[in-house]
């Protein structure tokens, strides 16, 4: 695992416990490095979650941002 992968990893491990309070939980799909942009998939009870693009860009984004400063972009995928 690239260094890139492990902080972003970091990150959403940091997110994790608020969004298992709701039973939600999230994963990395992908990283455009030369981009700057991180792919990431809702899971569980955050999948249909009417607040999930206030919760990508209020924490989520930030706590990736915060890590991996590279990162310009945060995108959810289904």
């Amino acid at each position: 695992m690239n260094d890139l992968r492990q902080r972003i990893e970091k990150a959403l491990e940091y997110c994790r416990p608020f969004l298992k309070i709701d039973e939600g939980d999230i994963e990395l799909i992908n990283i455009d490095e030369t981009a700057g942009i991180a792919d990431i998939r809702f899971l569980g009870a955050c999948a249909t979650c009417p607040l999930k693009l206030m919760t990508l860009r209020a924490g989520i984004e930030r706590a990736i941002m915060f890590e991996a400063p590279e990162i310009k972009r945060i995108e959810e995928v289904s």
